[in-house]
């Protein structure tokens, strides 16, 4: 929207916010499309193509428009308006589907011309017909038009009617006594323009053709019918233009609206807040929520639940366990646990950089989620979106649904890849166990030298050579050192079993924070950052409809 601002300068009065609420209205435009009927965004974005015209272009002139049925007397109201003979009437009138322009104040007026598309063949300059130049007339800054018959039979009239009526920036119905409570000009147009009180003005033409005494009554109920059209206060000027009767209180009109130099901003105004008002009933008024983290945790567990993180969990401190043991139990018996499968390989995780080569790295052996599992996920999916979207119209709460599950049928890849790709940190025992390994091996060296030391004893007694032995507290030197050897290599391997289930509860409980970092990596990309952005676009409408509507 280019020199939006600098064009609402110079149309509008100083701290008009206008320019805030055109801007407002296109956010809320932009931020709706895919989630709205797009013939009702297209609609309202031409009010704010509209809109940015205008506002960039004459700030000097003051559209008006003259509108009205075949036979209502238009073409004359215009006729007398100008004081010259520029539209023809009656049977004289061209069969065209051009509006005629008529121009108080040339400087700057091609510009607006050219953007309401009237040709050149039918635009007049007011000041070239005058015979004294040096006169201000009332209406100087006025660009007149004389629209085509809303209800000719030419479709083209019909479309050119439609357009203008959209572009000026006064409007001025003309009616006549027979045809003004027609439907074709309430339903079609009339009532469209709620909201547009203060930029219209309903003309009564051929008022001469009504006996005087029931002019005011006429008058009456073209008001009353104004009012059921929901337009209340807009003025009804009786006039007969082919009389003269009321010309000049009609030109007086005008000319008041126009002098103050407000009629383009109110339109504007009017043309956007019906906008807004329109969107807004599809968009709705809830406030912008924020997903609860009450919900998203929900769900993040049952992803974890449906990923298997408490089987891989378990099966991190099953193997913690298991290659804790092997290192700090006595060696004597601790070399049949070599014959127990690691849980963690057998569920191809924690392998290695080789071990991962060879499985591929795509898939894991964590058993798949069970129809509950998945139907809790669904659940949890549903709940995040309805508790999301409280109080929301239809079509939004469908667009945000409709993202929380657009990516769903990824999501057992995608937790089976984040599972096999976290670092488990369960490939190595604790530090201390290898303390306690060379420990091990010390008090099974001792209790082997004992045994050593107890045979040759034990022969050279046999052989009747001296075979004493040093001995302390009745034990001598070999039985003491093969007993403590045994003991203590037993109590040891006693003491790190409770030292051991400590380490794989500390490990599991790092697996499964590191597991649940990466389902949630998972959670945000598929379901919650999908959502958020839909949540997102919803703000950002409510924040331009609020901008346009104040």
């Amino acid at each position: 929207m280019t020199s939006l601002l600098e064009g609402a300068k110079k149309l509008v009065t100083r701290g008009s916010d206008l320019g805030a609420r055109v801007e407002g209205l296109e956010q809320a435009v932009e931020a709706a499309r895919g989630r709205l009927d797009d013939s009702l965004l297209d609609d309202t974005a031409t009010v704010v193509e509209r809109a940015a015209g205008r506002l960039r272009i004459s700030a000097e002139h003051t559209i008006v428009a003259l509108a009205g049925a075949t036979g209502s007397g238009k073409s004359s109201t215009f006729n007398a308006l100008t004081g010259l003979d520029l539209s023809a009437v009656g049977v004289r009138r061209p069969t065209t589907s051009w509006a005629t322009a008529c121009v108080w104040g040339s400087e700057g007026a091609p510009e607006l011309l050219e953007w309401m598309g009237v040709p050149a063949r039918h635009q007049v300059t007011r000041d070239s017909m005058l015979s004294d130049t040096t006169t201000r007339d009332e209406l100087d800054g006025v660009v007149l038009l004389d629209l085509p018959d809303h209800d000719s039979t030419e479709v083209s009239h019909h479309l050119e009617v439609d357009r203008l009526v959209h572009h000026a920036d006064l409007l001025v119905w003309i009616l006549d006594p027979q045809k003004y409570a027609d439907a074709a000009i309430h339903d079609r147009y009339l009532s469209q323009f709620k909201g547009h009180e203060d930029v219209m003005l309903v003309v009564l033409n051929q008022i001469d053709r009504v006996p005087a005494e029931r002019r005011g009554a006429m008058v009456d109920d073209v008001r009353r019918l104004l009012v059921a059209d929901g337009l209340n206060g807009v003025p009804v000027i009786p006039v007969s233009a082919q009389e003269g009767w009321g010309v000049a209180e009609l030109r007086g009109a005008i000319a008041k609206k126009v002098a103050s130099k407000k009629v383009a901003r109110k339109r504007l105004e009017a043309d956007v807040k019906v906008a807004a008002a329109t969107l807004e009933n599809y968009v709705g008024t809830a406030p912008a929520p924020k997903l609860s983290d009450e919900r998203v945790a929900a769900l993040e567990d049952a992803l974890a639940d449906a990923a298997g993180v408490p089987t891989v969990v378990k099966a991190v401190q099953d193997s913690t366990r298991l290659r804790a043991n092997r290192a700090t139990g006595w060696p004597v018996t601790a070399w049949a646990s070599r014959f127990k499968p690691d849980p963690l390989k057998r569920l191809h995780l924690d392998l290695g950089d080789a071990g991962k080569e060879l499985t591929g790295a795509a898939r894991t052996s964590v058993p798949e989620a069970t129809q509950v599992q998945r139907a809790r996920v669904d659940s949890e999916v549903r709940a995040l979106v309805d508790d999301a979207t409280t109080g929301f119209r239809p079509a939004w709460a469908s667009a945000v649904r409709a993202a929380s599950v657009a990516r769903l049928p990824e999501i057992g890849d995608r937790l089976d890849r984040a599972l096999g790709a976290t670092d488990l940190g369960a490939e190595k025992v604790p530090g201390w166990t290898v303390v306690v390994r060379l420990l091990q091996w010390l008090l099974i060296a001792l209790a082997l030298a004992g045994a050593g030391w107890l045979v040759l004893s034990m022969l050279s007694t046999a052989s009747g050579a001296d075979a004493s032995t040093p001995s302390w507290l009745g034990l001598s030197a070999p039985v003491l050192m093969l007993v403590s050897g045994i003991g203590l290599g037993l109590l040891l391997d006693l003491v790190c079993k409770g030292l051991v289930a400590v380490s794989a509860r500390n490990r599991a409980a790092a697996a499964d924070a590191r597991l649940r970092s990466s389902i949630r990596a998972v959670s945000d990309d598929l379901v919650v950052g999908p959502v958020n952005a839909e949540l997102a676009s919803y703000a950002a409408a409510r924040q331009g409809l609020a901008a346009a509507l104040r």
